[in-house]
């Protein structure tokens, strides 16, 4: 036995160990080794960050160098390279003068976050065709001057443009913001976004804020006759069969059974059969009305004439709500062509309060992929309750044929009134077999028409 297996057997004999004998390997790399995986994870790392400076790079020059710097940056690549190759001084003077202008237009990108700008508006709902007003206040919240620049202002598909003053740390100018008159919809105004730019245009920088206010332009209704009086007076609703002991709707005449009011007792009746007799009803639902719009560019003339039928439906769903109508209003939904056909979609405005429905109202569009009037007409009675009136607001392009066949889709006993939106015909009411037809050119007309249908 040797020297080594003797000092193995004694210190295992020590340790008491006795059974599996446990060896443990371990490997050195050698320094080269090392260093190449050094050198390996240094390089992915460089990369990596080299990348990412790119990056940064490309997006700061797309959003900074406008289509003019980029001209000029191009000349001034193209003269210093081109002259210093071929000793063409007329390309070295234009490369430098193009790289001059370059750097005399950085120092003008300078501030453009020295600003604080508060955006306020005087109201966020308006009529359409009316302005908003409101104010912008530019502060120097920096410690040094700040140059003077602009601020633009989204409004809607529009821009407004402010000029900003010289500003000395601290100081603020407050500005008035005009928007004029309005078409219905919701406009996005703001961000505000603060504008570097030198004179020439070869460089620019924008800072936009988080203020952005949404205003809603209502549109444009008129005051109708109350539910109650003219040609959709419905007082009385629609009797159900479930007979209750006090109503508006008369049924028979029962004897009398403890726990009836002595009010609801029929004296004549009780004189006739010496017994107590009282009255019996028909318990009345109250009475529900739908306004259907018609929502698709083929059923109107142009966009004017589907403004008209939006303020005629908007009025009507507003008379309702101020009544206190149960009232449904529903106009057609997008569809993606590719499923038109196959897919029945309508969409719900609102109802139970008038800035609701009408802030619905505001963001109703003229459709070129969706349901006709008819098949809206039907989707309504099917996922609606049973209803008492029904308006149906269509443009020119709807022929009183095809608004027969959309009233078909209501139940005989709901009234059906059908309104079309005609800016150049005359106001007109006229009967078709159990469905009045309004012929409006104006707002105006909806009211007359309404009231004179009941002594027609």
């Amino acid at each position: 036995m040797s020297l080594t297996e003797s000092r193995l057997t004694r210190t295992v004999q020590s340790s008491g160990m006795t059974g599996r004998t446990h060896a443990t390997a371990t490997s050195v790399a050698s320094p080269r080794a090392r260093a190449l995986v050094r050198a390996a994870v240094w390089w992915t790392s460089a990369s990596r960050a080299t990348g990412a400076a790119i990056a940064a790079a490309a997006t700061w020059a797309s959003r900074t160098v406008r289509p003019a710097g980029t001209l000029v940056a191009v000349a001034a690549t193209a003269g210093l390279v081109l002259g210093l190759v071929f000793g063409w001084v007329e390309w070295m003077v234009a490369g430098a003068a193009s790289v001059v202008l370059l750097v005399t237009a950085v120092p003008f990108l300078f501030g453009a976050r020295a600003y604080d700008v508060d955006l306020s508006l005087t109201h966020e709902r308006v009529v359409a065709g009316d302005g908003v007003t409101g104010e912008i206040v530019v502060r120097n919240d920096g410690h040094r001057i700040a140059l003077p620049g602009r601020i633009d202002i989204p409004v809607g598909a529009g821009l407004v443009e402010f000029g900003v003053p010289l500003l000395r740390p601290g100081h603020t100018v407050a500005q008035p913001l005009d928007i004029p008159g309005l078409r219905r919809g919701v406009v996005t105004v703001g961000p505000a976004t603060t504008v570097r730019s030198d004179p020439i245009g070869l460089l620019r920088r924008e800072h936009a804020f988080e203020d952005v206010h949404e205003v809603y332009v209502h549109p444009r209704t008129t005051l109708l006759p109350s539910t109650s009086a003219g040609l959709i007076r419905d007082l009385e609703g629609s009797p159900t069969r479930r007979l209750v002991d006090a109503d508006m709707s008369f049924h028979a005449i029962r004897e009398y059974a403890p726990g009836d009011s002595r009010r609801q007792i029929h004296w004549r009746s009780t004189a006739k059969t010496g017994k107590l007799m009282v009255r019996q009803y028909e318990e009345s639902r109250r009475s529900s009305m739908a306004v259907v719009l018609a929502a698709s560019q083929a059923e109107y003339a142009d966009a004017d004439e589907f403004e008209l039928a939006v303020s005629c439906a908007a009025s009507l769903g507003l008379r309702a709500v101020h009544d206190a109508r149960d009232v449904t209003i529903v106009t057609g939904s997008e569809i993606p062509r590719v499923v038109r056909g196959r897919l029945r979609a309508i969409r719900r405005v609102p109802a139970a309060a008038p800035r609701p429905m009408l802030d619905g109202f505001s963001s109703v569009e003229l459709l070129e992929n969706t349901m006709p009037v008819g098949e809206v007409c039907r989707l309504t009675t099917e996922s609606g309750e049973r209803l008492s009136i029904a308006f149906v607001v269509v443009g020119s392009r709807v022929t009183l044929t095809r608004l027969q066949q959309a009233a078909l889709a209501f139940p005989s006993d709901t009234a059906v009134i059908g309104v079309i939106c005609d800016e150049s015909a005359h106001p007109r009411m006229q009967t078709l077999s159990g469905l009045s037809v309004l012929t409006v050119g104006t707002l105006d007309d909806l009211a007359g028409l309404l009231l004179r249908g009941a002594t027609s």
